[in-house]
């Protein structure tokens, strides 16, 4: 698909993404209107605004702070921070929508809905809204920091904080985003002539998918594991500003958390782990599949498809987690979604290293021919 024809798709993906989310945003105060606790429990609507207040206009919510939405954040009338905040949340939604629309452009230029490819694209687009979240609230990070007033006290533990804060908001309206951003790229694909798929050696593909899902496995495995874990955590230290980068270096590094059997009863410690190897096996099928999807494999867009296969294998573990989580009954139904969207930082650092990995293995393999042919059965392209 030409650019002309990828833009607009892309476009109006980008709107629709920021418009969901801006109104999300503006909900925040529906939440705390006399009755909203006779709809949803307590609890519940505690969850609820902790989703919302990270794209929240409402400079008077403490937030990503773990304090309550109401709190004041200006004292003695001074309105400085007040604009430090509204800066923060403008930089936010300018972010969002921009990268939201680069990485949508690439992925339906080189994953075009047509051919058989639109599973393919909606998931990739879907997948994609919580990175462009996510960095979308990084780069704001700062003005908000410094909007609470103490902007020079533990940058690097409050930056892992709004890091992590876009939440599970950003996969709800993402997959809203993802269905109407398919739905237009098929009316502007129509009457373009489409390209047929590359012819990508089954065995260079299996074996480039597997060290690219190695990658991650070094992530979910290794440094996910108990022990490595706290040792990130704790070993790296700093002073003054850049003290304490523990916290920031597991939001970009771990994928999961690994514990021994003996934390836990053996059946469970087992049906976790069997959730990790179920992602690693949806990274792996969607890496085996990506380079035939692509209709051209540049290194751009086979990293950008590399993330987004490493957030789908993300999500459809997290959704498992939902299946076997028995604290609804607790925290309130809502708690089972609070899980979506964690770990995305760690899926972007480790997606673009498995891309890395599985291009050069490819070109070694002999899988980087640029020729595209059409799909035949003997294709990477094809399941099987």
């Amino acid at each position: 698909m030409t650019y002309r024809r990828a833009v607009i798709p892309a476009l109006v993906g980008g709107l629709l993404l920021t418009l969901l989310l801006w109104w999300a945003g503006a909900s925040t105060h529906a939440l705390q209107v006399r009755g909203a606790t006779s709809v949803f429990d307590p609890q519940s609507v505690s969850e609820l605004e902790r989703w919302l207040t990270p794209w929240s206009y409402d400079s008077t919510a403490e937030l990503m702070s773990g304090g309550p939405v109401g709190g004041s954040m200006v004292t003695g009338g001074d309105t400085q921070y007040a604009e430090l905040h509204s800066t923060a949340m403008q930089i936010r939604f300018v972010a969002v929508f921009v990268l939201f629309l680069a990485g949508a452009l690439l992925l339906v230029r080189r994953i075009p809905p047509t051919q058989g490819r639109t599973p393919a694209t909606l998931l990739a687009l879907w997948a994609w809204a919580p990175v462009a979240g996510t960095l979308a609230v990084t780069v704001s990070a700062p003005w908000l920091i410094a909007s609470r007033g103490h902007g020079s006290y533990r940058v690097l533990p409050a930056l892992a904080g709004v890091v992590a804060s876009s939440g599970p908001v950003v996969v709800f309206a993402g997959l809203s985003t993802a269905v109407v951003t398919v739905l237009v790229a098929r009316v502007t694909a129509k009457g373009e002539e489409p390209l047929p798929r590359r012819s990508v050696p089954p065995r260079a593909a299996r074996t480039a998918a597997s060290v690219g899902t190695g990658v991650v496995a070094l992530s979910l495995v290794v440094l996910s594991y108990q022990s490595v874990a706290a040792w990130i955590q704790t070993s790296f230290s700093g002073a003054g500003m850049l003290s304490e980068p523990g916290d920031l270096l597991r939001q970009w590094l771990l994928l999961g958390g690994w514990t021994g059997p003996a934390s836990s009863g053996l059946g469970d410690w087992l049906l976790y782990r069997a959730v990790d190897v179920f992602m690693l096996a949806v990274v792996w099928w969607a890496l085996r599949l990506l380079p035939g999807l692509l209709t051209r494999a540049t290194v751009p867009a086979m990293a950008v498809g590399a993330v987004c296969a490493t957030v789908l294998g993300l999500l459809a573990s997290q959704v498992l987690h939902m299946a076997i989580d028995d604290t609804a009954g607790v925290y309130g139904p809502v708690h089972r979604f609070s899980a979506l969207g964690n770990g995305v930082p760690a899926a972007l650092t480790f997606g673009i290293a498995a891309a890395l990995a599985a291009v050069a293995t490819l070109r070694l393999a002999g899988g980087s021919g640029t020729g595209a042919v059409p799909v035949g059965r003997d294709t990477a392209d094809v399941p099987g």
